[in-house]
């Protein structure tokens, strides 16, 4: 126990008291004395997750360096309370620069390199939370975060992989970490999870290939492994939010390889995509609408699948008129059967 004091079973306390707490703890933190250490982490780690008020007294009082200098212990558990402790710290929104600042991103990557599987699975959701803002997505894919997280992404818990494929998603909306995130390996394991069809990290893996997609990398790793079957099956029958997503990659695909929306009319896409034109989402209605244009660009409208120029004509138009917006006199969306 931390300096006599225990928060697993403590009651309310005021600020002050915390602060006094909190002080005596960091003593402990700062001793080098690995069981002070490892208790003093604990304790701050569950006071962090209490409330909000306590994170941002243990912030002011100076405990982020110190946590941040723990990530390199050689104790399991000592580097395991303070990654958590700093992933709980992170959840205040003011404290993630204050983290960034101690210079954490270098030694949360080591422990998700080399720490033991908790130990790395906290520091991914670590870096999850601290993803946020723009200048940090960029130091977290330079310090080399992918592929320890692809890694992870393969060998961890459920919520290790889940954790790494928020990471993987959230870090790849920046542009510059899109190449880094396919060169570290990472479509091979979501599509993993996209071809089982017990896997609980199915939306989670093809929302993350969606990021993926939009960068020429992503399109060619996602050429290889086959994906169009797999994407004009969600458009099919998939929930709305996957149907958005098959069609958002398959526009990536076929923007820099016709043939992939070849393959997919062939496969019967043409006309459930008309059906969406009528009754998918906002999202989804716009993008069925522009992956329309683009087969009939192609000149494979003819292929099979059913025929949306007759089917939807109407409603095609109500998007055309709506993306000017034009149709505000206009009959609200109806479902027109094949």
């Amino acid at each position: 126990m931390a300096g006599g004091y225990s928060f697993q079973n403590s009651g309310t306390f005021d600020n002050a008291e915390i602060q006094a707490r909190v002080d005596v703890i960091l003593k402990d933190l700062g001793s080098g004395k690995i069981e002070l250490q490892r208790n003093a982490a604990e304790q701050l780690r569950l006071l962090a997750k209490r409330s909000s008020g306590n994170r941002e007294i243990i912030g002011r009082a100076g405990a982020i360096p110190l946590l941040v200098e723990l990530l390199s212990s050689q104790d399991s558990q000592v580097q395991v309370h303070a990654v958590t402790a700093l992933l709980n710290l992170s959840i205040n929104h003011s404290l993630k620069d204050a983290i960034v600042d101690a210079n954490a991103i270098p030694p949360l990557v080591e422990v998700l390199k080399n720490g033991c599987l908790e130990a790395k699975e906290n520091a991914a959701a670590t870096l999850f939370s601290l993803s946020t803002p723009v200048t940090n997505k960029a130091s977290i894919g330079a310090a080399g975060a992918f592929p320890p997280l692809v890694d992870l992404l393969r060998d961890g818990t459920y919520r290790g992989k889940r954790d790494a494929a928020s990471a993987i998603f959230n870090l790849g909306i920046l542009t510059s970490n899109k190449a880094l995130a396919v060169r570290a390996g990472a479509v091979t394991p979501l599509m993993k999870f996209m071809l089982d069809q017990n896997s609980k990290l199915h939306d989670e893996a093809l929302a993350t290939l969606a990021v993926l997609s939009s960068h020429s990398e992503g399109q060619v790793a996602l050429g290889r492994v086959n994906i169009v079957p797999i994407l004009v099956e969600l458009i099919i029958s998939g929930e709305s939010r996957n149907k958005e997503n098959a069609i958002g990659i398959l526009l990536d695909l076929g923007g820099s390889d016709p043939s992939h929306i070849a393959a997919a009319v062939s496969l019967g896409v043409y006309g459930p995509l008309g059906e969406l034109t009528c009754t998918g989402s906002e999202k989804g209605r716009r993008r069925a609408l522009r992956l329309i244009q683009l087969i009939r660009h192609l000149h494979l409208d003819d292929r099979g699948g059913g025929s949306c120029s007759k089917q939807c004509t109407f409603s095609l138009r109500y998007l055309q008129l709506s993306s000017l917006g034009l149709s505000r006199n206009i009959m609200p969306f109806r479902h027109i059967t094949i």
